[in-house]
């Protein structure tokens, strides 16, 4: 299966998907205002569709220098094909296309389990403080 570019036919679907996979994914991270807003700024979801559903997600984000992978999700009954591998892979070839030297990702803690699937993809762990501050309007 090919990853292909997310349209906005998709959403439901993604963003079902997404509250089976981040069962946090409410208030500002609703997946419809997520997938929105990105759609804003630019076109980097991904998808992977088989028969019509949506079985795997991987968003990117470019700051011109540095790229960052969001949301990699893959439907709970299809994880262990190799889904996951297949959106993270094509998500940096895109990265890479645009000139982007390192990628970047989070794991929410309580998801520690997908360390070593990133630590088989090359990634591994930094020092580094994350911090994050909701803005209200």
């Amino acid at each position: 299966m090919t990853p292909r570019q997310y349209t906005e036919d998709d959403e439901a679907r993604v963003a079902a998907l997404w509250r089976a996979s981040f069962p946090d994914y409410n208030g500002y991270n609703a997946p419809e205002a997520v997938l929105r807003a990105k759609r804003l700024v630019d076109e980097h979801i991904y998808v992977i569709e088989d028969d019509g559903e949506i079985i795997a997600t991987c968003m990117a984000g470019y700051d011109g220098h540095r790229g960052w992978l969001y949301s990699v999700a893959v439907a709970a009954s299809r994880q262990g094909e190799g889904l996951g591998r297949c959106m993270v892979e094509f998500a940096i070839e895109r990265l890479r296309d645009l000139g982007c030297v390192k990628v970047n990702l989070q794991i929410r803690g309580g998801n520690e389990a997908v360390v070593d699937f990133y630590r088989a993809l090359g990634f591994d762990t930094e020092d580094r403080v994350s911090m994050g501050r909701p803005l209200t309007r």
